[in-house]
């Protein structure tokens, strides 16, 4: 989870919140939630964070919404990143829908790659 919040963090990913959902569901253990300002940015966040992903042997087991890039979906098993569109995030409001969940908001200290 650290090191998808380090690589959305060194692009510039909007409004970063991680929720933990452990106790509230059995799909994940975190949602990472972040914004770009416009339909590319949020792809580029999607294609960086895959790429340095696969670059550590890692895999998302889905990608959801790239053709669009309004809200794109990486399911990396424990770990579900949801990248959206600004004004998309606000119509949806996972924040709002997952109000139990334990939330943290990276320092840019917390995120700092080792």
């Amino acid at each position: 989870m650290d090191f998808c919040v380090r690589i959305l963090q060194s692009k510039k990913a909007q409004d970063i919140v991680v929720l933990d959902v452990r106790e509230l569901t059995s799909i994940a253990d975190f949602f990472i939630i972040c914004s770009g300002a416009s339909h590319r940015q949020v792809a580029a966040l999607a294609s960086h964070l895959e790429e340095a992903l696969k670059q550590q042997g890692w895999r998302p087991l889905g990608v959801e919404g790239s053709q669009e890039a309004r809200w794109i979906l990486l399911d990396c098993a424990d770990v579900i990143v949801h990248i959206f569109y600004q004004p998309w995030r606000e119509f949806y409001d996972l924040e709002g829908l997952w109000l139990e969940a334990p939330r943290g908001v990276p320092t840019a200290m917390e995120a700092r790659p080792t």
